[in-house]
């Protein structure tokens, strides 16, 4: 797998000051307001910083929390999960294999067939209506 790197200059140059803020800086959005939480329409999601593609409709889920959900990730080598122990919380942190950009978390409280929740910030991604992979 290629990785992308690029200087924090050229991020910035790519990113809107949220979109570089959540990828960059491992920033939240507030819930209820990202782009794509609550999108239906069907296609691909990829990482904003790179392309890469990340998740696909089918798979998404209202889970209620207020940011885009999805219950698997399209290529599991396309995401990474860190441990994190910010906020006085554990959790799991997922991040863009490709890129190293910040995404969201993941959580063990999702629907079948994974039980999985993939919590990701929408200004973390982009869309490809219709697209497949």
């Amino acid at each position: 797998m290629k990785k992308v790197t690029k200087t924090e200059a050229e991020w910035r140059a790519l990113l809107s000051p949220i979109e570089y803020a959540i990828t960059r800086e491992a920033a939240t959005e507030r819930a209820f307001t990202g782009r794509f939480w609550n999108s239906h329409e069907h296609g691909v999601y990829d990482c904003v910083c790179c392309g890469t593609a990340l998740f696909a409709s089918d798979t998404k889920f209202d889970s209620g929390c207020g940011w885009p959900s999805y219950f698997k990730a399209l290529n599991p080598e396309n995401v990474r999960e860190i441990a994190d122990h910010s906020h006085g919380m554990v959790r799991t942190e997922i991040r863009c294999n490709v890129c190293d950009a910040h995404l969201g978390h993941v959580f063990e409280d999702g629907p079948p067939p994974t039980g999985l929740r993939y919590c990701i910030n929408g200004y973390a991604l982009t869309f490809r209506a219709g697209a497949t992979e």
